[in-house]
């Protein structure tokens, strides 16, 4: 006889409400039973999907989220059946799920094998290894020239070689960065002020260095009572408002970091012990493409390759005077991204809120020839359009990140349903209990290794969505949106760990 039992198993991120939670969850369901004998074959059963509803019924109708709401679709991918839908074509807060609907339409709109161009260009001359002009870094949007796999460090090796090859050893100008292929409006829609000073908010350009993040620094002074000292690397485009003091040896360090709605500065408070080691928090640059030429003028400086003027951006905030001329360019050196596939597994694995901005702009590139996010979501309708997915869904950035974004389940699950069989897609999405941002979940259950999903994480959302197999070997979709929930964010993630769960539990037998 085969049975169904769900693990109990304590977890460090959960409470005691989520704990009294579970003890509710048994004592409501006892040991959800589906018995058969274990050899017979599988057989259609009518009353299979109604008994997945009323386990996950069991779930998602607690009362400790009677205030949230549920938007939930599960659906058969080799019957074609529904099994379960609860609020399935609500509007719903998808949080990073927006990653999957921006990693659709990339897909359509560039294909699996795109890499993004980025050049060294100039109008100068060179003569007796002096380059008597500007060196201009001109981007499409490349997201990657950053230190996973020390990317950008042999990046810049290969750029210094090549300038080298072309007979330049000093650059009399200045290095411009480029980043016009995008629009100006380097934020996403709907963005939050209050989060815009973290790197996982970091603004949008067509020239990308190190996810448009920078580390910030705090270090303690000799003394109790001194100023700390900040640090960070040129080019940010970001004051610094110094209000950190010397905690005495063994006091906490409390660092506060606040960026005010419109300002290019931070605003650093707090105190770090005497005896602590260094503070660092990753911060969103103010300024993309100035800091990467930032950064590039300190790679070639690094690598003997002198440049005499001070890095400035091709254009000012306001998109004022261009600093270079229109004299056609000469193209020096031409590098290629990897390939929209490697891209794409970063993003859906760490769930890199950049890479899903920039996918947006690209698309709209692509297919309109304009970098800005308005281009990329009309080109993502009109793809989805003649999909014939419903187009019951408001997209205002590519990421999720952005509270102005609402999907709906039987969308997400319709958009998983298309990529079926796409190898790579499923690739992408984080392994169960193995890799990415669930790789501490669903641990020690059927769905660990099985399961593969894309999750979502905003203030008061949580998403998971997905495939997962039965034990029959039935392959199902799913979407698990949670909106207005005010209970712990670990108890929502339990909740919808155990509805995937019961998927991978269940059996015809």
């Amino acid at each position: 006889m085969r049975r169904t039992i769900f693990r109990l198993k304590p977890e460090a991120t959960q409470n005691s409400v989520a704990s009294a939670f579970r003890r509710k969850i048994f004592v409501a369901a006892g040991l959800l039973a589906l018995t058969a004998c274990a050899s017979a074959p599988v057989k259609p059963n009518p009353g299979a999907e109604r008994g997945v509803t009323a386990d996950l019924d069991r779930i998602f109708n607690a009362p400790l989220t009677d205030h949230a709401l549920w938007g939930v679709e599960v659906k058969s991918l080799d019957t074609g059946r529904v099994w379960y839908a609860r609020n399935a074509r609500t509007l719903m807060m998808p949080a990073s799920n927006m990653k999957i609907v921006t990693l659709a339409a990339a897909i359509q709109a560039l294909g699996w094998d795109y890499r993004f161009k980025t050049t060294l260009e100039t109008t100068g001359t060179v003569d007796q290894g002096v380059l008597h002009g500007d060196l201009i870094v001109r981007g499409s949007g490349d997201p990657t020239i950053n230190t996973r796999e020390k990317r950008a460090e042999l990046l810049f090796d290969e750029w210094a070689a090549a300038l080298r090859g072309a007979g330049i050893s000093r650059v009399e100008g200045k290095v411009v960065g480029d980043g016009s292929a995008f629009e100006a409006r380097e934020l996403g829609q709907g963005w939050a002020w209050d989060y815009l000073q973290d790197g996982y908010a970091a603004p949008v350009s067509a020239l990308e260095y190190n996810e448009n993040a920078a580390t910030l620094t705090v270090r303690a002074g000799a003394n109790a009572g001194d100023a700390a000292a900040l640090e960070l690397p040129p080019g940010t485009g970001l004051g610094l408002i110094h209000h950190v003091t010397t905690g005495a040896p063994g006091s906490p360090t409390r660092i506060d970091v606040d960026r005010p709605p419109g300002g290019a500065w931070l605003d650093v408070t707090g105190s770090i012990a005497t005896d602590a080691p260094p503070f660092t928090r990753q911060v969103a640059v103010s300024r993309p493409a100035l800091y990467f030429a930032h950064s590039l003028l300190n790679a070639l400086n690094a690598r003997g390759i002198t440049v005499q003027g001070l890095p400035v951006d091709v254009q000012d905030r306001g998109g004022a005077i261009p600093v270079v001329t229109t004299t056609p360019r000469r193209v020096l050196v031409e590098t290629s991204s990897p390939p929209l596939r490697d891209i794409a597994t970063v993003m859906m694995k760490v769930s890199q809120n950049l890479y899903a901005e920039t996918l947006l702009k690209a698309v709209g590139a692509a297919k309109s020839g304009t970098g800005a996010a308005d281009a990329g979501r009309d080109a993502a309708r009109e793809i989805f359009t003649g999909w014939k997915i419903p187009a019951t869904y408001v997209q205002a950035d590519g990421s999720g990140l952005s509270r102005y974004d609402y999907v709906t389940a039987d969308m997400l699950v319709a958009l998983l349903e298309h990529f079926r069989a796409d190898q790579t897609f499923i690739a992408t999405l984080p392994i169960a209990g193995k890799d990415g941002t669930v790789s501490t979940r669903m641990r020690a259950t059927r769905a660990e290794g099985n399961a593969v999903a894309k999750t979502g994480s905003i203030s008061n959302v949580r998403a998971l969505s997905g495939y997962v197999k039965t034990r029959d070997g039935e392959t199902l979709a799913f979407s698990i949106l949670a909106n207005n929930f005010t209970v712990p964010a670990a108890t929502i993630n339990w909740m919808t760990d155990l509805a995937v769960e019961t998927l991978a539990n269940h059996s015809k037998r």
